[in-house]
């Protein structure tokens, strides 16, 4: 497994289909990985700081968490099959629970637990983006640091 940060998440043109956009901490590949609109904003929202009024879907199973006495430890995407992440969610005391990649994503900012991928996953889905390529990362933060969870209105589904 590798430790993995979030980048950040964006719209993808021309077809506008939200995308969550991981690092390999100590490595140069990157891990886009298409989400729906609603994990997106999700997603946006922790990154961001913004505390909704209600709990929101992840922030309410984040004060379950709380409330049963138990902590996320951390959240793992443990698989690609037909273009689909596959992601666990790793508690305390090593139950392991299967979840889509950008709910556990969503999740893992909220708690502020360890992300990471599987080898295999990143050899897969990763793109390679050699030192010299680190200015055009550094628009894409840029860009990424403008765009606000009402960017992403379509929901086209996680892939």
């Amino acid at each position: 497994m590798r430790a993995l940060d979030v980048i950040g998440v964006r719209v993808e043109m021309p077809s506008n289909n939200p995308i969550v956009l991981l690092r390999e901490r100590d490595g140069d590949r990157y891990l886009p990985i298409w989400i729906g609109a609603p994990e997106a904003s999700a997603i946006a929202f922790a990154q961001q700081g913004v505390v909704p009024p209600r709990p929101l879907t992840h922030d309410l199973l984040k004060d379950v968490i709380e409330a049963l006495g138990r902590s996320l430890t951390e959240v793992r995407i443990v698989a690609m099959r037909d273009n689909v992440y596959f992601a666990e969610l790793v508690f305390d005391g090593g139950l392991s629970v299967s979840s889509r990649s950008s709910d556990a994503i969503a999740l893992a900012l909220r708690v502020g637990c360890p992300i990471v991928g599987a080898e295999e996953v990143l050899d897969s889905g990763g793109v390679p983006v050699p030192d010299e390529d680190e200015d055009e990362v550094e628009k894409f933060r840029e860009f990424l640091d403008q765009i606000s969870p009402e960017d992403f209105e379509s929901d086209q589904g996680e892939r």
